[in-house]
């Protein structure tokens, strides 16, 4: 059975007690994706812009994750900034959220992608 993954692949910047990190791969699906390719076979259904490194489609792949529903297209890819407390890394705060290509993202399911079952 594969599991099919829609959803969010994006750029986060992030600023935690132990340091920062900027453009690190993030979303939901992409998360997702790669967690759950240890349980099952994976189907990903995303978009990212022009922007996307090559080495994450590597990653993704890397974990036996079909990549082939996602769609890169010119733009820049979603992006998000926040900080986590110092006190407790459970609190955060949004500093910036840019949609970009993610604003427009009208999932097209493949007839692979519709039989996932």
């Amino acid at each position: 059975m594969t599991l099919l993954v829609v959803g969010s692949v994006a750029y986060d910047s992030v600023q935690t007690p132990q340091g920062a990190r900027e453009d690190a791969l993030g979303g939901s699906a992409t998360y997702f994706s790669i967690a759950s390719s240890y349980f099952s076979p994976v189907s990903l259904v995303a978009i990212v812009g022009e922007d996307f490194q090559p080495e994450h489609i590597a990653l993704l792949e890397k974990h036996d994750v079909d990549v082939s529903g996602l769609e890169r297209v010119d733009g820049d890819t979603f992006r998000w900034s926040g900080v986590y407390s110092t006190e407790d890394v459970n609190q955060r705060e949004t500093l910036d959220t840019q949609l970009n290509v993610f604003a427009d993202f009208k999932p097209n399911l493949s007839e692979q992608h519709r039989n996932a079952a």
